[in-house]
């Protein structure tokens, strides 16, 4: 058990060569530290691990350095403060995870103090209240612009924003929701229990052929978590005037970076198609609409804070890495020990 008075932080060690391993990583200990003014000492409760921390890890602008602690989103409890805008014993949202302890400043890097909202997990703080929600719920009422009646397609579906894209889309009010995974068991999972109307793994075929027997009327809206073959195959079924929310590539953070467009990329043309990028420290300003619209749901039960959870500080790099080769079912987390 990791306890204070040492913090532990993992850092990157070496750049990744393709997918990455163990070895590109190391555990640092040190003094837990005590807060300056003007910021808090807070103890991680919850930490998250993301496919977009893989592109991070290739360094370059914005990208990780070697050797500092990475950084992701997590939750955590004040311990000590020297800032005024947060008091001990507060719960905290802020983005310097992947670490037992953290010094954080009330509104600086999206620190801010949690509602607390009664009856909702913490876990949901990280998941379908947390930047997945908000990403799945801008692409869908921002980007996208999903009306009620329109049918949905969605790629890594039973990960964490696929399967928040999957709940916010059936509230909104959506006809069809298809979603594509990586094993028989996920599929299982999305229609016996998350209640997708259609699902297939895409090891079985050709995404765009299962596709279109999935939808064979089309659809209306794509939002891609993966790209490559899932990108073409929903060019080739989106209906005229669809829209594609892009979140991100999975099928590509582990090789070439700059693949070919897709064959069928003209089509957005030929269909008056929309493509769009979702970024979503583009649309925090919507956390509090995310919240309003979904807190009620989370309290009666209608939809989860659907989480993989792993026990303890020490299994980060495993949870990251597992995460990364699919073995989630909806967010990957890890819960730090006592």
């Amino acid at each position: 058990m990791m306890t204070s008075p040492t913090a532990y932080a993992v850092h990157q060690s070496a750049r990744p060569t393709g997918f990455p391993t163990a070895a590109d990583f190391t555990v640092a200990a040190a003094p837990v530290p005590s807060p300056a003014p003007g910021t808090a000492l807070v103890e991680n409760l919850l930490l998250s691990v993301d496919p977009y921390h893989r592109g991070m890890m290739d360094g370059g602008e914005g990208g990780f350095e070697l050797g500092t602690p990475l950084e992701g989103r997590s939750v955590g409890r004040v311990i000590a403060s020297r800032d005024p805008g947060l008091k001990e014993g507060d719960l905290v949202f802020h983005r310097a995870g992947w670490r037992t302890h953290a010094l954080v400043t009330r509104g600086v890097d999206g620190t801010r103090v949690l509602r607390g909202h009664e009856g909702v997990p913490l876990e949901a703080y990280l998941s379908i209240l947390g930047g997945t929600g908000l990403t799945a719920y801008a692409a869908l009422t921002r980007t996208a612009g999903l009306r009620a009646g329109e049918d949905l397609f969605v790629s890594a579906a039973a990960g964490g924003v696929g399967v928040a894209t999957g709940h916010i889309a059936r509230l909104l009010g959506a006809r069809r929701i298809i979603g594509s995974a990586g094993s028989a068991a996920k599929v299982s999972h999305l229609t016996g229990d998350l209640g997708f109307d259609a699902a297939f793994d895409y090891h079985d075929g050709p995404v765009g052929e299962q596709l279109a027997a999935a939808a064979p009327d089309g659809i209306d809206v794509y939002v891609d978590n993966v790209g490559g073959d899932h990108l073409a195959g929903a060019i080739d079924v989106l209906r005229e005037y669809g829209r594609i929310a892009w979140v991100g590539a999975i099928s590509m953070y582990n090789g070439d970076r700059s693949p070919a467009a897709p064959r069928n990329l003209f089509e957005v043309v030929h269909k008056s198609l929309r493509l769009e990028g979702v970024l979503v420290r583009n649309h925090t300003n919507l956390q509090d609409e995310l919240e309003e619209f979904l807190v009620p749901h989370l309290r009666s039960g209608r939809i989860g804070t659907d989480t993989t959870v792993v026990q303890g500080f020490e299994h980060t790099v495993e949870a990251f890495l597992g995460m990364l080769r699919g073995e989630n079912l909806g967010k990957m987390l890890v819960r730090i020990a006592g």
